[in-house]
């Protein structure tokens, strides 16, 4: 398969997978950055967040049109992550990459574990 192919499969799981769930792209996204990629780790983070933003933002203009929550249920998490995305992007470089990738993956089962239960 093409690079091209790669690329553009590993977004349509991106997609499907922040689709259904209303988020967790990254999920599908970040492992597959570095394993077919050829980006250096940090950058894989980088283009990851770069590319979900655009899908989370398609889901949930579909999730708004469709579900309609409330707004004054959605505006306390809206700004407490515009708050934390901001402290994470200010603090990614200083974070070292091993951290990043072990913190990736505790959230990654963190977030299994919640669903399962």
């Amino acid at each position: 398969m093409t690079d091209k192919g790669k690329n553009g499969l590993a977004g349509a799981a991106a997609g499907l997978v922040n689709g259904l769930f209303g988020g967790g792209g990254g999920s599908v996204l970040l492992p597959l950055l570095n394993r077919w990629g050829t980006l250096a780790p940090r950058a894989a983070f980088a283009t990851c967040l770069a590319a979900i933003y655009p899908m989370c933002c398609v889901s949930a203009v579909v999730y708004l049109f469709q579900v309609r929550p409330a707004l004054e249920t959605v505006l306390p998490y809206l700004a407490g992550g515009l708050a934390g995305g901001v402290v994470g992007g200010l603090t990614f470089q200083k974070v070292p990459v091993r951290l990043l990738k072990a913190l990736f993956g505790a959230f990654l089962v963190y977030g299994g574990v919640r669903y399962l239960l």
